[in-house]
């Protein structure tokens, strides 16, 4: 594949030497792990003769940002949506909430950014149709519409989460004793029934992001954004392994640090599951 179609036996067998190929298996793997650990690295691109942690190091930077404001988003957004349903519990607007993720968790995340672009894009102009702007400003403006098409797909989940156990934790004996006492009803909202709401919530959160990080693919693809997902997408098309190897690596040790932070904000948020971990 590097060499081409016409490449000749001694290209091939330079090669193979070069690559290492000619040594015995267990040698191979030996060298493969020397330069994981000490590097950090897979190996060089197929197609593109550099390292490929260095490719991925290149299109890391938008990719998490795409997913740290589309996580932002999200949950605002959930907070504000679940927090008026559960004060309006069988109301007008709980009912409308409560319909939102029911018609939009079976939306396709490619079509809602195929819409956006059309709305917002093409009709309106307001944001860039695909792309990453030049500066900051120009940067944030570029992602606005992928990280809402991002955050689109976990406000359902987060809203249905958030909501019950709002309206479990405002059912709970220390809540009708707090409202007995005479504390103002915000106070025991913000300060008593989202913190001991919000832990089941977070850890579903968790569990979103880590799929966010491989599962951006299709949302850059859609904008022509130039990050982990189209560099995954195009690695894969070549055939290019050990891109696609350390891309698999470097998202795997995201899902298992973004795992302990959750950890140790549920520790923060509810000190009685010290002792349960």
């Amino acid at each position: 594949m590097i060499l081409g179609e016409y490449s000749t036996p001694e290209a091939l067998k330079n090669m193979h030497h070069t690559l290492g190929l000619d040594l015995p298996l267990w040698e191979q793997f030996i060298r493969f792990m020397k330069t994981l650990f000490t590097q950090g690295d897979t190996g060089n691109s197929i197609i593109m003769g550099t390292s490929a942690r260095e490719l991925i190091m290149q299109r890391a930077p938008v990719t998490l940002l795409l997913i740290l404001i589309a996580c932002v988003l999200a949950i605002i957004t959930a907070l504000l949506l679940a927090t008026a349903a559960a004060t309006h519990k069988d109301k007008l607007l709980d009912h409308l909430i409560r319909i939102f993720p029911a018609i939009t968790l079976g939306m396709p995340i490619f079509w809602v950014g195929i819409l956006l672009i059309l709305l917002f894009s093409v009709r309106l102009g307001w944001f860039p149709v695909g792309g990453v702007g030049e500066g900051f400003t120009g940067t944030l403006r570029s992602l606005a519409l992928p990280a809402i098409t991002v955050a689109f797909s976990q406000i359902p989940t987060l809203v249905r989460s958030l909501r019950a156990q709002m309206l479990e934790v405002l059912e709970s004996d220390f809540v009708v004793t707090l409202r007995a006492s005479g504390i103002p009803s915000r106070v025991i909202l913000f300060k008593h029934v989202l913190r001991n709401s919000a832990l089941p919530t977070l850890m579903l959160l968790g569990v979103n992001i880590s799929y966010l990080i491989g599962g951006t693919l299709v949302v850059e693809q859609v904008f022509g954004i130039k990050g982990i997902g189209s560099l995954l997408f195009t690695s894969i098309s070549n055939r290019d392994f050990p891109v696609i190897q350390g891309i698999a690596l470097y998202c795997a040790l995201s899902v298992v640090i973004i795992s302990l932070l959750i950890e140790i904000i549920s520790w923060w948020l509810d000190p009685r599951t010290k002792g349960k971990q």
